[in-house]
C-alpha cells in the first residue's frame, strides 16, 4: 500500500477548503476553519494559494464592531468554463458550467440506440458540446476542460472505453478521439463514478459519508462511497451491480449472462415485463425507450391498473436487488438517479420502500433511507464537471481527491421500516 505523504494530506486539505465553499458560499477564513476542522493557519495558507491562482476571489470585506476587518472568500466563477457531458445509449446531455459549477447553458441530443459506429457516437458528442457552448455564449478559449461520461467499463486513467455492451465496443480510445476533434483537454469516466461524486459534493454526501447511488436508464449500476472515499475497484469497474444475478437462468442480458438485475429494472426490462403482463398494451411498440417510459408515466398518472402492476413487479425486483447491495455494503443512504427513476419516482419509490424491508437484514435496516437524488440538473454531467475541476486544479499544482464528511442537517429521504 502506498504511503500517505505530506503532499497527499496537503492536497486533501485544499479540497476540504474548496468543498466547504461549495457548502457554505462566501465565507471567512475562520468559518472555513470551523467547517473543515483545519487550523486557521492551514486554511489561511491554502486560501492564499487559491487566491494566487485566481480560483478564489474576495467577495466582500466586512468589519466587526471591534477588531480588524475580515474578508469573505468565494470561488471565482470567471476563472474558466467547464463542460460536463453525460453520454448514454439514447442521448448526449452536454452542460456548460462556470468554475463555481453553476449552469451557463445546456443541450441534449438524441442518439439512435441501434447505431454503434464510433464516428456516429463521436459526432453526436461533439455536436451536443458545440450546441451547449453556443447556448451559453462560451468561446473555446475560456474552457479549462471537458469531462465526458461513457457507458460501460471505462479506464479513466488511460481514457479507454474498455467495454460498452450496447454498442459492442472493445478498447476504444475515446478520450483521444474526442480530444482530436475538440482540441481541448478531455477527461472520460464512467457514469456511476460521476453520479456518486456529484452526490458526495452536492447531495446526501453533505450529511453522510457512506452511500450508494443507483443509476437506472437503459442499464443499471451503482456508484459507491464508503467513509468519504469513492470506490473504483482495481480496474475502475466497481459498481456493476446491474450485472449481478437477480434470477438464476433468467432473462438474457446484453452483457451475455442471464438473469442480471438490469434485465428487470432497466428500460428494456420494463418493456419485457409489460409485454408479459399485457402484450397488446398501447405503451409498447414506441420508437424509443424514453418515449416508452414517458407513456408509462402518463398511464400511471391516469390510474392504468396494468401499469400499476408493472410498477409493483419492477419495485419488487428493484427492492430485492437493492437489499443485496445494502446487505453487502451496510450503507445508510441509497439514492436513485437517472432519467427512468426520475420519470417514475412518484410510483416506483413507494413500491421500493414498501418491499425493501423484506430484503434487508435487521442489522442494516435501522436508519436506512431511499429516495430520488436531489442533486440539481443532470447528476452525471455535474459529476463529470467536478472531476474536470479536479484535473484543472491538478494542472495548476492544486491537486487533491474529493472527499466528504458527515455534516449536520435534515435527512434527505424517508426512513425505511
Amino acid at each position: 500500500m502506498a504511503r500517505h505523504t505530506v503532499r497527499d494530506v496537503r492536497s486533501e486539505n485544499r479540497f476540504e477548503v474548496l468543498h466547504a465553499l461549495f457548502d457554505l458560499g462566501p465565507s471567512s477564513r475562520q468559518e472555513l476553519a470551523r467547517h473543515t476542522g483545519l487550523s486557521l493557519a492551514t486554511v489561511t495558507t491554502l486560501a492564499g494559494e487559491f487566491l494566487a491562482e485566481g480560483v478564489l476571489r474576495i467577495a466582500a470585506v466586512e468589519r466587526n464592531a471591534v477588531g480588524r476587518p475580515y474578508e469573505r472568500l468565494t470561488i471565482n466563477p470567471d476563472r474558466g468554463r467547464i463542460v460536463g457531458v453525460d453520454v448514454a445509449e439514447t442521448y448526449v446531455d452536454a452542460t456548460v458550467y462556470d468554475l463555481a459549477l453553476d449552469v451557463l447553458g445546456r443541450h441534449e441530443a438524441a442518439l439512435d440506440e441501434d447505431q454503434n459506429d464510433q464516428v456516429y457516437v463521436v459526432d453526436g458528442i461533439v455536436g451536443a458540446i458545440e450546441a451547449a457552448l453556443k447556448a451559453s455564449g462560451t468561446g473555446r478559449e475560456g474552457i479549462v476542460g471537458v469531462g465526458v461520461s461513457m457507458p460501460g467499463h471505462v479506464q479513466h486513467d488511460s481514457g479507454v472505453s474498455v467495454f460498452a455492451p450496447n454498442w459492442d465496443w472493445h478498447d476504444v480510445h475515446i478520450e483521444e478521439l474526442l480530444a482530436e476533434r475538440l482540441r481541448l483537454p478531455v477527461y472520460v469516466d464512467n457514469p456511476l463514478k460521476a453520479a456518486i461524486l456529484s452526490e458526495m459534493w452536492f447531495g446526501v454526501g453533505r450529511v453522510v459519508d457512506s452511500m450508494a447511488v443507483v443509476n437506472i436508464g437503459t442499464g443499471a449500476g451503482a456508484g459507491i462511497a464508503l467513509e468519504g472515499t469513492l470506490i473504483r475497484g482495481m480496474t475502475n469497474n466497481a459498481g456493476e451491480w446491474g450485472h449481478t444475478l437477480l434470477v438464476l437462468d433468467g432473462r438474457p442480458c446484453r452483457c451475455g449472462r442471464r438473469g442480471c438485475v438490469e434485465a428487470y429494472v432497466g428500460a428494456p426490462g420494463l418493456e419485457t415485463t409489460l409485454a408479459e403482463i399485457d402484450p397488446s398494451h398501447p405503451a409498447l411498440g414506441r420508437l424509443g425507450q424514453r418515449d416508452f417510459v414517458e407513456a408509462v408515466a402518463v398511464g400511471l398518472a391516469a390510474g392504468d391498473p396494468v401499469l400499476r402492476e408493472l410498477v409493483r413487479r419492477t419495485g419488487r425486483c428493484l427492492a430485492a436487488a437493492l437489499g443485496d447491495l445494502v446487505n453487502l455494503l451496510n450503507v445508510p443512504k441509497v439514492t436513485l438517479t437517472g432519467w427512468l427513476p426520475t420519470a417514475l419516482a412518484e410510483w416506483l419509490v413507494p413500491a421500493v420502500r414498501d418491499e425493501l424491508p423484506h430484503h434487508v437484514l435487521p442489522g442494516s435496516l435501522p436508519g436506512l433511507t431511499v429516495g430520488v437524488s436531489e442533486v440539481p440538473g443532470n447528476a452525471v454531467s455535474l459529476g463529470m464537471a467536478t472531476f474536470t475541476l479536479e484535473r484543472f486544479l491538478t494542472r495548476l499544482g492544486l491537486a487533491g481527491t474529493a472527499r466528504t464528511r458527515p455534516q449536520p442537517g435534515a435527512e434527505a429521504a424517508q426512513t425505511i421500516g
